[in-house]
């Protein structure tokens, strides 16, 4: 009992902490993007996202847990988007068009970030991944901490939100089919990644099985992953239907597309042939990332 009571103070501690690390962030976002006055909107966006990534890190490196880094994920887009969103006016952005994304990014937000919190235990809980990284990399993991687990996918998340300046800013196309078929791909994905999250938290709640072969999790071993990139390519369609010229925004997505088939799963791979025995028969009959039926 006094285990659970000193866990859950642990955990309450370490949430105080990363709250406290994000509103520094934001504050750093806002300084830094007030410093930019009279660049574009796209300029300020990024400047605040260097500023915000840098004060995170400051406080992993304070703290110890990289894993501090982790609701950046979610939690940054949706910044960007509200900045987009308030620097919009007089710019002749559709205001549907302008509703449906900062909706479908604020459902994506708040769920990954619950999501995220609903398994962290607190700073005595960093994630496997970066753990080994630690392990390997020795005195210089400050280094691959600041390069390869923070700075990276921040560059990363700034490419992906690409697609939000179109849609939420400049874009003046009519409010179309295309946007339907955004609404569409992106609502999609936030309810696939959503569904293949609760199914994998039942099933390690329950612990029935050594592989999770049930759902969403028979047609694709990573359809977390899937529904994740997918919401991406969504708001790259966003972009699209603001105005086809807008076509370059495509490196957003495609950036995440490789990270994910690059480094996410392919880690994910390694940990799960280690950890689970009937891990190697799971993957003959089933498909990587893309949902698709079974093989025989």
């Amino acid at each position: 009992m006094e285990n659970v009571s000193w866990l859950q103070q642990e955990r309450t501690r370490g949430f105080v902490l990363c709250t406290a690390a994000y509103l520094a962030a934001l504050i750093a976002a806002v300084f830094a993007g007030s410093l930019m006055g009279g660049s574009s909107p796209m300029t300020i966006a990024f400047a605040g996202i260097i500023a915000s990534t840098l004060v995170i890190y400051g406080f992993a490196r304070f703290t110890g847990n990289a894993s501090m880094f982790d609701p950046y994920w979610s939690l940054g887009p949706l910044a960007v988007a509200v900045y987009f969103w308030m620097v919009s006016s007089g710019q002749g952005a559709v205001p549907l068009r302008q509703f449906m994304v900062i909706l479908l990014v604020g459902i994506w937000s708040i769920r990954l970030t619950l999501n995220w919190a609903g398994t962290w235990q607190g700073l005595g809980h960093e994630d496997w991944r970066y753990q080994g990284l630690r392990h390997k990399s020795g005195r210089w993991f400050w280094l691959v901490e600041l390069a390869g687990i923070e700075l990276m996918p921040a560059l990363v998340i700034f490419a992906g939100c690409l697609s939000l300046y179109p849609a939420l800013v400049t874009g003046t196309a009519g409010f179309g089919f295309l946007d339907v078929v955004a609404a569409g791909i992106t609502g999609g994905a936030i309810a696939v990644e959503a569904v293949a999250d609760r199914q994998l938290r039942a099933f390690t709640t329950e612990g029935t099985g050594e592989v999770m072969e049930k759902g969403l999790w028979a047609y694709s071993r990573h359809p977390n992953y899937f529904g994740e990139v997918m919401f991406w390519w969504g708001l790259f369609v966003f972009a699209l239907a603001a105005g086809l010229s807008y076509w370059w925004t495509v490196i957003g997505p495609v950036a995440v597309t490789v990270l994910f088939l690059t480094i996410s799963i392919p880690l994910m791979e390694q940990r799960n042939l280690k950890r689970r025995p009937g891990y190697a028969e799971y993957q003959q009959r089933t498909q990587v990332f893309f949902p698709w039926f079974r093989k025989s």
